[in-house]
This record gives C-alpha cells, sequence and structure tokens, in this order.
C-alpha cells in the first residue's frame, strides 16, 4: 500500500488569526512538507494544478523538480495534470524530464480540473473537455510508447515525424493515473488502458464512489487487463487529529467552517459522517481509513488532504509527526495484511520496468473508448 499526501495548493487565510500566508510561504511550505512525508516513512507526495487564484501551483513539474532534489524515496505525483488544456507534447516532455532527475520516483494523475475559466485561458472550450481528455491522452500514450509519431486530430495542429525528448526513462513512460470525482467516461479510458484510477473521495458519500470504482474495476477486467480485483485503485482522505478528541474537534472547526470548499455549507458532524474526512485522535483516524477498504475493495494507493483551509505549517507538520508515530505503521500492517496475494502492489518504476522486460501477457483487442457522443456507450 503506497500512502502519502496530496495538496490543492490554495492559498486560504487563517481563520484563528487572519492572517493569509504569501505564495512564497506557500511553495516553500509544500517543499518542506514533502520533506515530512518522506521523513515520516510516508510513500507519496502530490500536488494539485491551478492557474488561479486563490492557489499556487502553476507549474506541478518545477515544483516535483525541486523536491526530487531533497527526498531520496518518495514518489512525486500530481493530485491533478490538466490533460484537457495542456498540450500533450509538453506533458510527455515535462514528465519524462522530471522522470530522469527522480531516477523513476515520477507519476501522475490526469484530469480535467474543475474551474471552467480555464479552457479559454489556454485557447479550449469547456464543452470539448470529454472530447478533449481522450484525444490528448491517445497522443500522450504515443508520444512516450512510440520514438516516431505521425499524428493528426481536432484539437492541434498534425505531428509528423516527431520524437518527444527526453525518451522515458528505461522505457518506460510514467504510470497514470485518470482521476475523477463524476465523470464514467475517465473511468472507462483508465479501464482501457489498464492504467490506474484515483477517485477523491473526500466531498461525496461513498455511495457515489462505489459505483464509478465499480464501473472502473468492471471495465479492467472487459479489456483483458486481469480480474476486476485486481484493478488499480486509489482514493483521497482528510484527517485532522490531537491525541485528545475533543481537543481535535475544537481546533479543526474554524478552519472547516471556513474552509473554500465546503464552509458554510454541511456542519463538521454531517460531513465527517458522510464523506472520508476523520477529525478526531490517531485511533479514529485509523478506524475510520480502514473501513475504506470494506467499502471499494483492495486498493494502491492513499492519499490524505491535510494542508487546506488555512492550516499554518506547523500544524501540518505536528499532524504528520502524529500520523506517522501513530497510525501509519498499523495502517500500513493492517492493509497490506488483507491484500490477497494476486491483487498487486501500487505500481513503482522498477517493478514496471521489470515487467516489461519479462514482457506482460497480451490481452484481447478492445475497440478504442469513445468520447461523448460517440459511437460506444459508456457505464
Amino acid at each position: 500500500m503506497q500512502i502519502g499526501v496530496f495538496s490543492v495548493s490554495d492559498i486560504t487565510p487563517d481563520p484563528t488569526t487572519g492572517r493569509t500566508p504569501t505564495e512564497h510561504e506557500r511553495i516553500k511550505a509544500a517543499v518542506a512538507i514533502a520533506q515530512k512525508v518522506e521523513e515520516i516513512g510516508m510513500d507519496v507526495y502530490a500536488t494539485g494544478e491551478h492557474h488561479n487564484p486563490p492557489f499556487y501551483a502553476s507549474s506541478p513539474t518545477t515544483l516535483l523538480g525541486y523536491i526530487a532534489a531533497r527526498t531520496e524515496r518518495i514518489i512525486l505525483s500530481t493530485a491533478t495534470t490538466l490533460i484537457t488544456t495542456n498540450d500533450p507534447v509538453k506533458i510527455a516532455e515535462d514528465f519524462a524530464m522530471l522522470q530522469h532527475l527522480a531516477d523513476g520516483r515520477v507519476d501522475l494523475v490526469l484530469g480535467r480540473g474543475n474551474t471552467a475559466p480555464v479552457y479559454p485561458w489556454f485557447g479550449k472550450n469547456p464543452q470539448d473537455s470529454v472530447d478533449l481528455t481522450v484525444e490528448n491522452y491517445n497522443l500522450l500514450r504515443q508520444l512516450w510508447d512510440n520514438d516516431v509519431v505521425n499524428w493528426e486530430g481536432r484539437f492541434r495542429t498534425p505531428l509528423r515525424g516527431f520524437t518527444a525528448t527526453p525518451r522515458p526513462l528505461d522505457g518506460v513512460a510514467p504510470f497514470v493515473w485518470h482521476g475523477s470525482i463524476r465523470t464514467p467516461q475517465v473511468a472507462e479510458i483508465a479501464a482501457y488502458f489498464g492504467d490506474g484510477f484515483f477517485a477523491n473521495n473526500i466531498f461525496w458519500p461513498k455511495e457515489h464512489y462505489m459505483r464509478l470504482i465499480g464501473l472502473y474495476r468492471e471495465r479492467y477486467e472487459h479489456y483483458g487487463h486481469g480480474s476486476a480485483d485486481q484493478a488499480i485503485v486509489g482514493l483521497g482522505g482528510q484527517f485532522f487529529m490531537r491525541p485528545n478528541s475533543q481537543d481535535a474537534v475544537r481546533e479543526f472547526r474554524p478552519y472547516f467552517d471556513n474552509a473554500p470548499v465546503y464552509g458554510h455549507g454541511p456542519s463538521m458532524e454531517d460531513f465527517t459522517a458522510q464523506t472520508p474526512l476523520t477529525v478526531g485522535s490517531p485511533q479514529e483516524v485509523l478506524e475510520k481509513t480502514l473501513t475504506f477498504q470494506e467499502y471499494f475493495g483492495d486498493y494502491q494507493r492513499q492519499l490524505f488532504l491535510i494542508d487546506h483551509a488555512g492550516l499554518p505549517l506547523k500544524t501540518v507538520l505536528e499532524q504528520l509527526d502524529l500520523f506517522g508515530e501513530h497510525v501509519l505503521p498499523e495502517l500500513r500492517r493492517e492493509l497490506d495484511s488483507r491484500r490477497p496475494a494476486h491483487v498487486p502492489d501500487g505500481p513503482v518504476h522498477a517493478s514496471r520496468v521489470a515487467a516489461r522486460r519479462t514482457g506482460p501477457a497480451a490481452g484481447p483487442a478492445a475497440p478504442e473508448p469513445a468520447a461523448a457522443g460517440g459511437a460506444a456507450t459508456v457505464g
């Protein structure tokens, strides 16, 4: 089981002091958090991608490249790389370069994002979001998998005899997760290519994500990549803890009540009852996180959102220390003990290189996944 943290990169006033951190402070804090993630024995640090205030993470590969130079072990990933508005050529080259710099400790989560105005900023139409996702990912795969690409599509200029450089490290592209909170077409794309599916289940009740993950598992098996329970699944989560549960509730409440996304909405008690958010003691965080496997099946990656809503860096680092000492060892032990032998571990570069050398079993031919309005139907 790969366990780590992700950041949405928000710059939010601390509701208890009224102070808003600067962009510089938040960017430097991201580096400190990633280093703490490695120090306590977690496995993954992931950052989002946004191009609008109040977020800072407009250039994830730049940030992750800097972190790569200051860490040795953790996987560096994205919580979202915008497959819709980024040029697939630039994605292919940026992440291959990062892969070399980090000695393979790189993967990425592709997604459409949730900010409609970003599309025209990059010359795209939000109504084309699903079609862009399908076309751009098909091109990205070709750029990584083939040394020379000839390609033509709807949304960018054609390529003739093009080679993306540098080539992927050891001839193996970064592992791709497809992130979605609501779109079955994304689950279909992930299943077709045998990629991972990351369900960032931090906002809606579990039943919604059970259906989405269930669709992905069913289609993963349909396309011949393995049994449904061998599909590669990642989940989101959130926690705030103190040794005493009542202290955690009291301290976190003002941050929850004023959070940019869910603040001024449901009560914290209602939100924790319906979503993965846990506010309480380390034991409560452990117990609730272990229920995820019961709802969603065996899975490979668990990422937590902890540096949001104006929480100061000092508090975030304290949270990680508590997690590393009181939650992480038992959570890893329990989840790994539950996983059947035929269910794979989380993907890492070394294991994927070894699998390539031994040669994967060929699955049955399958039609390409259709975009919305295409000939094939999804779900």
